[in-house]
């Protein structure tokens, strides 16, 4: 693929030395250069050794957090998804890009859509050179060769899955290669599912149980079987999806439960997985990104709708939403991650918790009629945030619940509320009511418009741009 895919910016993809970048953080404009790319990183330089490769490794980790649509910066998913669904009310500058997310009305030429696709693959290709480099490494004993292609496999499908999920159909990509690349087409949902389940059960092989790194910022075979039971529910396979969730539910010696006081703690025993950040006494972008300490908003606020779906005395309404009084308030903002800066970092931003996992095993159980054992799941997650059993009782009681639960425990958090409604076939329903520009084509970001005009197999555009 002539575009984004494959190409190295001209002004990153000088080959680094081991404690610096893969290919640093690029803007990109130098993409669409006509020739293969030539300075890519080699088995003689950076992969000599396990400690560069490593390196190379945590830069992957590092641009997750910096600038993928996984970034809890107000360019990531769980800002702009917010905007775009019902969980956040826009308050910012009609020219700031978060406000075609927020009136729905995105264009072909959206650079926001645009920068999560370029970003997202250029994540895929310095994942593919790591294996690619690892399997050529002569210099690398295997443990560790096994160690660091499980975890570059895993954020591989990591990425794939949420380009999917946003783009529709779409290539997914295995190889360094320009040849092969350059010519690659958009996959079907099963494909991509299978390639997500092979990555996945790659990865889960080569991991470890245990995590290698302090505070969980790189993964182990729990997540592996977080980020399937995921997948599996998204395609349907429930009895996987199950499965999946109850391996990682039953290490009760790495994972518990964790009060809503502390769920988003660094040191909380939920956390699956978190990134660490940029430097010690910073703390998560999530903390800037929706607090706010005056009115009106500079950015964003939590959705009357948002706030009007809790129940009385959910403690996640108390603990996890702040307000704040002014001139034409009160408004609220999330308040899941507290901290900015402090003399040692106190909270990281977490991408996988233990609390999904319950209600992907709800849901499943309930897709093949385990109604106690869905709603055993379902009344977990009530009973720790201080409610009590749910009163639904049949299958669409109980599915609505489950609905319920995740809207009101995964709120501005990587785009959960859009993917469910998405894969459960209630966008429409739900935002044409609460959002006035909703559009049934909504449910699709726009294909970059460059890499269209580069790469013919890409076509067609989706619809409605």
């Amino acid at each position: 693929m002539k575009g984004i895919i494959t190409k190295l910016c001209t002004r990153g993809a000088r080959l680094l030395l081991p404690a610096l970048l893969l290919f640093s953080t690029c803007g990109c404009e130098d993409y669409v250069s006509v020739d293969p790319p030539t300075t890519q990183l080699t088995s003689e330089t950076v992969f000599n050794d396990a400690s560069t490769a490593t390196a190379a490794l945590l830069d992957v980790y590092a641009k997750l957090r910096e600038s993928s649509l996984l970034t809890g910066r107000t360019s990531g998913l769980s800002a702009l998804m917010g905007l775009y669904t019902d969980e956040l009310t826009f308050y910012g500058s009609p020219s700031h890009f978060g406000a075609g997310y927020y009136n729905n009305n995105l264009l072909a030429s959206d650079t926001q859509a645009a920068s999560w696709w370029s970003n997202g693959y250029n994540v895929v290709y310095s994942a593919n050179a790591i294996i690619e480099g690892l399997q050529r490494s002569e210099g690398i004993q295997q443990q560790d060769k096994e160690l660091l292609t499980g975890e570059a496999l895993l954020i591989r499908a990591l990425v794939h899955f949420y380009l999917h999920n946003l783009y529709g159909d779409i290539p997914y990509i295995t190889t360094t290669d320009y040849t092969a690349n350059s010519r690659v087409g958009r996959m079907t949902s099963s494909e991509i599912h299978a390639l997500l389940v092979e990555d996945l059960d790659q990865a889960y092989a080569l991991l470890p149980q245990e995590y290698i790194a302090a505070g969980r910022t790189r993964v182990n075979k729990g997540v592996a079987k977080a980020l399937l039971a995921r997948v599996c529910l998204y395609a349907g396979d429930y009895a996987q999806a199950a499965d999946a969730a109850s391996a990682v539910l039953n290490n009760t010696a790495l994972y518990q439960d964790a009060g809503t006081a502390v769920a988003f703690l660094k040191d909380s025993p939920a956390t699956l997985w978190q990134f660490s950040p940029s430097a010690e006494g910073t703390n998560s972008y999530e903390g800037q990104s929706f607090i706010f300490t005056s009115g009106p908003p500079p950015f964003a606020a939590l959705s009357a709708g948002l706030l009007g779906a809790f129940e009385p005395g959910d403690q996640r309404r108390v603990l996890w939403i702040a307000e704040v009084q002014g001139d034409g308030g009160p408004w609220y903002h999330s308040y899941k991650y507290r901290e900015r800066f402090t003399d040692t970092s106190l909270e990281y931003s977490i991408v996988f918790r233990l609390p999904e996992l319950y209600l992907i095993r709800s849901e499943a159980r309930l897709a093949q009629g385990e109604l106690i054992g869905a709603r055993e799941d379902l009344n977990h997650i009530r009973n720790a945030a201080g409610l009590p059993d749910s009163e639904a009782m049949d299958a669409a009681g109980i599915l609505a619940a489950i609905v319920q639960e995740r809207r009101v425990e995964f709120f501005t958090e990587h785009g959960h509320r859009f993917f469910d409604l998405k894969r459960l076939g209630l966008l429409d329903t739900v935002l044409t009511v609460n959002k006035p520009g909703w559009q049934g084509n909504d449910a699709l970001l726009p294909l970059p418009e460059n890499d269209l005009r580069l790469n013919p197999n890409l076509e067609p555009q989706n619809p409605g741009y």
